[in-house]
């Protein structure tokens, strides 16, 4: 069952250094998010302070009925916040089954899913992760956060530095997720016509703030806004 996550007032980032400004959000239960905005502005570490990896100085985090905010990484994840970093962090000299099986926790998913969403993974089992190339590795990342059986998925910039024909991949493999398995999402994503089509609802930041929040598909249709918050020219 989906888990929905609620933010309110969250001031955070490294040390004394404040890079979130008061964000506050909420993802319905199986709701999908697009999170945009310039370089700089603060979409990782919203992502990294949700998984508990930075300073909180104020604000709440609350997923389902639990108060997060407070918890240590693994209480988090335990409860069903998956992650998905933009520098992936596979074990490099554990195969891919190594991999899954250090990551999986109750009611994660089972390697037969994982193989049936990522059949290249299976085909690539035995293999370490510093010979999988980088799309692979991706797909590594991704099934690693799914054996730990998330409820909300948080994903940085799960498509950057690869090939077209291997974006259109795994882009279909995170509809399949998203269509399928009833997770809520956040998806950081560079690309922002690619974002808007995967999301339901999107948040742009700016200098660690909330500064739009809509249906994506109204800022998919408005290029003008688009161009005004992301820099983007059609």
């Amino acid at each position: 069952m989906s888990v929905g996550l609620k933010v309110h007032g969250l001031v955070a980032g490294y040390g004394d250094t404040v890079v979130l400004d008061g964000v506050s959000f909420e993802l319905p239960p199986g709701g999908t998010l697009a999170l945009l905005g310039r370089n700089g502005v603060g979409k990782t570490t919203l992502l990294t302070t949700l998984m508990g990896i930075t300073t909180r100085h104020q604000g709440s985090i609350v997923l389902g009925d639990a108060a997060i905010e407070a918890m240590p990484i693994h209480k988090r994840a335990r409860l069903g916040l998956g992650y998905v970093p933009q520098e992936r962090e596979i074990f490099p000299s554990l195969t891919v089954e190594e991999n899954l099986a250090v990551s999986a926790l109750p009611g994660g998913w089972t390697l037969e899913a994982i193989y049936e969403l990522f059949p290249r993974l299976k085909e690539r089992y035995r293999n370490t992760g510093n010979r999988l190339s980088g799309g692979e590795q991706q797909m590594l990342a991704i099934a690693r956060a799914l054996a730990s059986g998330p409820k909300v998925l948080l994903l940085d910039e799960p498509l950057e530095g690869l090939a077209p024909i291997v974006i259109e991949a795994l882009f279909e493999s995170l509809l399949k997720i998203r269509n399928e398995a009833g997770l809520s999402m956040i998806l950081v994503e560079q690309k922002a016509e690619l974002a808007l089509a995967f999301a339901q609802d999107v948040a742009v930041l700016d200098r660690g703030k909330v500064v739009y929040r809509g249906a994506s598909s109204a800022l998919l249709a408005d290029h003008e806004t688009q161009a005004r918050l992301l820099g983007v020219s059609q």
